[in-house]
């Protein structure tokens, strides 16, 4: 059965948008931003918090990075953090650091992105670095087949094209000391595709899914790659409607392929009227990287409902055990005055029979 478990909380501070890394030594390692509000980044701060029993209980919080003090819209904020287990034992997190309104978009804005390294555990880390990709809420650092890096990003900077929403990778093959791109994933006038999330099927071929970002409850859409993330076909539609944040990924059995995302109806609203539920999508290779909606199938499992008056959830991350257990984080407001970051756990019984 579904378990939910407290992962941090605080009576001060908003907590949201996580991701967790798994490592080799059996520890769960989560980031998180901390902040004013969803809507108030006078003062935020990207968190770290550990957990040594599979996610069942997590030590305190402790700061990835420095703290950041808006008082006006041309100062820097930290936004939306990630973090990966590199195939070497070593942790990489990476976040965008912005300025400017529109979250940075305006003219004169900052969208850069920034990466830190840990080579025990996390315990401590590198001083972070700036690496040449523009665009915010970075999808994490994945790790190709071929010991490539890729990273992508969205930004609805105007390039003389309109301020058209732009998806874009960057890839480094030293590790993150060069970077080559950017390059476009997916950039249609009349769609604002955004926050993807890119993974590697078995064969070596790239699907990255993208939130639309319209209001209009429309589908997930996703581009895909044949060379690594350097060029990229579609986007095409996938039968996920209205998904916000999708975080693909494939399962151990090599088969099936799970996204997690929030879903937002569109309408009339922001928080409160919008995104009560997180859900767990489940599909296969076929359908990542069918180019028509009718050739794709998903299987969508509910894994959280967001009770309060002013609900806001739904931007996640997870890992499998080797035993087949997937552990999910997510933030939500529910039965807390604010943001808090909240775990889930479940095996394949809890979603397939």
């Amino acid at each position: 059965m579904l378990q939910k478990y407290s992962v941090c909380k605080d009576e001060q501070w908003y907590l949201a948008w996580p991701d967790v890394a798994l490592t080799k030594s059996g520890k769960l390692v989560c980031v998180f931003s901390e902040c004013t509000h969803h809507g108030d980044r006078s003062y935020t701060r990207i968190m770290l918090c550990d957990s040594n029993d599979r996610g069942r209980t997590w030590g305190p919080k402790r700061p990835l990075s420095d703290a950041k003090h808006r008082k006006s819209e041309s100062d820097l904020f930290w936004n939306c953090a990630r973090i990966t287990a590199l195939k070497d034992g070593r942790l990489v997190a990476v976040c965008d650091l912005v300025a400017g309104g529109k979250e940075g978009s305006s003219k004169g804005g900052i969208q850069s992105n920034w990466i830190w390294i840990s080579d025990d555990e996390g315990k401590t880390w590198t001083p972070p670095r700036e690496i040449p990709v523009t665009g915010i809420v970075p999808d994490k650092v994945i790790e190709l087949n071929n010991g490539d890096w890729i990273v992508s990003a969205h930004t609805a900077l105007d390039n003389g094209d309109g301020g058209v929403y732009k998806e874009r990778a960057w890839i480094t093959d030293d590790k993150g000391i060069t970077w080559s791109g950017p390059f476009t994933i997916a950039a249609v006038k009349d769609l604002m595709l955004c926050e993807g999330s890119v993974m590697q099927c078995p064969d070596g071929t790239l699907a990255c899914f993208m939130r639309e970002n319209s209001g209009r409850g429309l589908d997930c859409y996703k581009s895909i790659s044949h060379d690594g993330g350097r060029t990229w076909e579609g986007p095409y539609q996938f039968p996920l409607p209205g998904c916000h944040r999708p975080v693909a990924g494939m399962l151990a059995d090599g088969a099936a392929v799970l996204i997690t995302h929030r879903f937002m109806q569109g309408g009339k609203g922001w928080l409160g009227s919008w995104t009560q539920n997180f859900f767990a999508a489940f599909t296969d290779v076929p359908s990542a990287l069918a180019v028509k909606r009718n050739d794709a199938w998903t299987r969508i499992f509910p894994i959280d409902y967001d009770r309060s008056a002013k609900t806001d959830l739904g931007y996640s991350g997870w890992v499998q055990f080797d035993d087949g257990e997937i552990y999910i984080v997510n933030y939500i407001v529910d039965d807390w005055p604010r943001g808090q970051i909240r775990g889930y756990s479940l095996s394949k019984k809890d979603y397939l029979l």
